[in-house]
């Protein structure tokens, strides 16, 4: 066999070779390094190394029995539980705010939740298997399966495409670029296929005659999203709404405080005294402000039925600002009848005190706002992070709110935004997208990084300026390319005064959703299995 690399060929085929807990290590192994490519740290050139190990493990598979199917999906199912436990160690911060309540379930939902998820990464090496070729064509064969596998993590029993393999291609910024024509599932497909090419280096030059060529045009397609991505970058400045003035407030409150009535009154101070901040020589407070932003569930109180509260923020709003706040709803029921369950939403309050517009968060969090057969597992003793008996109520619809002084906005809130093509309601364009959300749950961890990544990349494939309050960080303005114009640190209690962004015009992605990306993964599941029986008839 004539290989062109032979150090590389060394490892790969080691690693085809592996078996056992060997094979397992390996798998576990490259999918935590995986993470690596995951924000904040984005060092997605590691998965020119770890990806090519999914090659080389299916490859290996074919000797296992069913014709490696089995065999490949357990390899998938230790790169995703590897990936996702590096990923996503920060859920565990969560279960260590009321650590007498909910402590001894970290280690449940630290590897439980990735051992859960990886069945998709599993599910995609099967697929892959099952129209596996030996030669170059094999990484079309993986790019389609492991894009479907992906999509269906994000939307099946309601979705988590938490750092799905496309974010790697979000730094730098011109290559996110791509997003605005083929979306994060158009960036998985690309991600995979990408990285993965280095794996052909080691074939058999009579399997495969130009083995360097997919490496070839991998990195000429990585060279063409910048290129193209800068010249959108170019052609799009961030241009700024007239008369518009944005004033976020990030109160970093603690979790015990948030949930607790008894701070009511040191709660609302705080707000009040944050939201007037100076931030300079010439700062006049939440004076000219136009648009006020506080975070999600900002209240340890059901705002609207607490009176003297709606009173302090219609003394203390100026004229012509408006404020744009998180708040627990309780549903309408008759006078003196029991709460039972209540609604995670955003309220629009005039500077008279009254509440012009309500959004109720239908996206709701599966074991932090629900559970999952909610009845029966409250019967068995379990309850949701936030211990809303009975869970919250999911809202009815999506849709864009008004707001005086400024353009139509879409309210997300919290993990609302990581969900790509089902944000903006048809027909109904705004002019911004405001998310608040609570991170506090995570801590100084990577998490509220990897969600700030993942709502940015909903302003670029919507051509829509996003602007995100969040309790404890990350707060930000985001143009409709998706620069970030001005931020809180994670952690850090202070306000932030900005421009809105204006929108652009609907990008491509905005008209074709997830086609470009259904087409990329059907036509190359094709090309593998044309090639795969053209290997059997020779």
């Amino acid at each position: 066999m004539k290989f062109v690399n032979a150090p590389l060929a060394s490892f790969g085929l080691a690693t085809i070779l592996a078996w056992g807990w060997k094979r397992a290590a390996i798998a576990f192994v490259a999918g935590a390094a995986s993470a690596l490519a995951m924000a904040p740290i984005n060092a997605w050139p590691i998965l020119f190394v770890t990806f090519p190990v999914m090659i080389w493990l299916i490859d290996g598979a074919g000797a296992g029995r069913l014709g490696g199917i089995p065999a490949a999906a357990l390899s998938g199912w230790w790169f995703g539980f590897g990936y996702f436990i590096a990923g996503l160690y920060w859920i565990g911060f969560a279960f260590l705010v009321d650590a007498e309540t909910f402590a001894w379930l970290l280690p449940f939902a630290v590897a439980g939740l990735p051992a859960l998820l990886a069945l998709f990464m599993a599910l995609g090496f099967a697929l892959a298997r099952l129209i596996w070729t030996r030669d170059a064509s094999r990484i079309l064969a993986l790019a389609a399966a492991l894009t479907l596998s992906e999509w269906l993590r994000g939307h099946i029993l309601s979705g988590f495409p938490w750092n799905t393999f496309g974010y790697a291609l979000t730094e730098p910024l011109a290559l996110a670029q791509t997003a605005s024509l083929i979306g994060i599932w158009g960036l998985t497909f690309l991600a995979v296929a990408i990285f993965a090419s280095p794996a052909v280096l080691i074939d058999d030059r009579g399997i495969t005659r130009r083995p360097w060529l997919p490496l070839a045009a991998s990195l000429a397609v990585l060279i063409a999203m910048g290129a193209y991505g800068a010249v959108r970058l170019s052609s799009h400045p961030t241009h700024l709404v007239d008369k518009v003035k944005l004033r976020l407030m990030q109160p970093d409150l603690q979790q015990d405080v948030k949930f607790n009535y008894s701070a009511k009154k040191a709660v609302m101070e705080k707000y009040l005294a944050l939201s007037d901040r100076s931030t300079g020589p010439h700062s006049t407070g939440v004076k000219d402000t136009t648009v006020l932003i506080w975070p999600e569930s900002a209240f340890p109180f059901f705002l609207a039925r607490e009176a003297d509260a709606m009173a302090q923020i219609a003394d203390f709003l100026p004229p012509g600002t408006t404020l744009i706040t998180g708040a627990v709803r309780p549903p309408d029921l008759p006078a003196g009848a029991k709460i039972t369950r209540a609604y995670n939403s955003i309220y629009v309050i005039g500077n008279d005190g009254t509440v012009l517009s309500v959004y109720d968060k239908l996206h709701l969090v599966p074991f932090g706002e629900y559970l999952p057969f909610q009845s029966a597992m409250e019967k068995l003793g379990f309850v949701q992070l936030t211990k809303m008996r009975g869970g919250f109520i999911p809202g009815t619809r999506r849709r864009v709110m008004e707001i005086p002084n400024a353009p139509q906005v879409l309210p997300l809130i919290c993990y609302e935004a990581i969900f790509s093509g089902a944000i903006v309601p048809r027909g109904e364009r705004p002019g911004w997208i405001v998310n608040v959300t609570n991170d506090g749950w995570f801590g100084i961890s990577s998490g509220p990084y990897q969600h700030l990544q993942q709502a940015r990349l909903r302003a670029i494939e919507e051509g829509l300026p996003l602007v995100r309050a969040a309790n404890t960080g990350i707060s930000a303005v985001i143009d409709p390319v998706g620069r970030v114009v001005a931020h809180l640190t994670l952690g850090n209690e202070s306000v932030l005064d900005s421009g809105l962004p204006a929108a652009i015009s609907p990008p491509p992605f905005t008209r074709t959703g997830d086609i470009p990306a259904a087409i990329l993964a059907a036509v190359s599941a094709l090309v593998a299995i044309r090639r795969r029986k053209a290997g059997k008839m020779q």
